[in-house]
């Protein structure tokens, strides 16, 4: 209890200034970019919910919500299914029943890499063949020593260790792009939302600002597990 409590004070202390910005980025990513992977009669799992931005903004039939948070429940917005839980445990979840299951700034904050294995083998179990996990997260090899101005950062990741324990998974990798968005939202620029739309546009601009991977995979069609 005392390490969910942890947890609540610890997205309060970083993220409370930014709450408004951050789900104003976030409307703006969903209906520009991550809608066209997530179907309007499907189901989504966001993974690492947090505080729910991508849950409120995009758009599914069912929508999960994941996260050891205590606050999470109350803040991802009316018509969410809630699982408040270990991820690397079992999760209560039919099997092959989600169509996209989405990932952003999380994978980095688990405990160890069999942590992220247990979690990658549920995501798998769960998802519908031909289903997509799609994953967010500060690419190592690019912010260098800032990873580590986070204390709950554990697991360094680039878009290339994550294809790989994806393959090992058994996902096939469709995307794995290196420099996507900017590292962070709790610290440093914050350009203005409308900006966002821009960006996305231009990929030659992710070459340049890009400190975050994007690796989308997809659980084959003809799984048989």
């Amino acid at each position: 209890m005392e390490m969910l409590q942890d947890l609540g004070a610890e997205y309060r202390e970083r993220f409370s200034d930014l709450a408004p910005y951050r789900d104003a980025v976030w409307k703006i990513l969903t209906k520009s970019y991550f809608q066209q992977f997530v179907p309007l009669d499907g189901t989504v799992l966001d993974l690492g919910a947090g505080w729910g931005e991508f849950t409120r903004n995009i758009q599914a039939k069912h929508r999960i919500a994941m996260d050891l948070n205590p606050d999470m429940p109350s803040r991802v917005g009316a018509g969410v299914e809630v699982l408040l839980q270990d991820c690397s445990s079992h999760w209560n979840i039919e099997e092959s029943s989600v169509d996209v299951v989405f990932t952003s700034n999380f994978f980095e904050h688990l405990p160890d890499k069999d942590a992220l294995r247990r979690t990658l083998q549920e995501t798998f179990r769960c998802l519908k063949p031909g289903g997509r996990i799609i994953c967010l997260g500060p690419n190592a090899r690019f912010v260098e020593g800032a990873y580590w101005d986070f204390w709950d950062h554990f697991i360094p990741l680039t878009e290339r260790s994550l294809t790989e324990i994806l393959s090992l998974t058994g996902f096939a990798v469709e995307q794995a792009v290196p420099r996507f968005l900017p590292y962070s939202m709790s610290q440093g620029f914050t350009p203005p939302p409308y900006l966002i739309s821009l960006y996305l546009r231009l990929p030659l601009l992710w070459k340049v600002f890009g400190k975050q991977f994007l690796v989308i995979a997809r659980k084959p069609e003809d799984d048989l597990r």
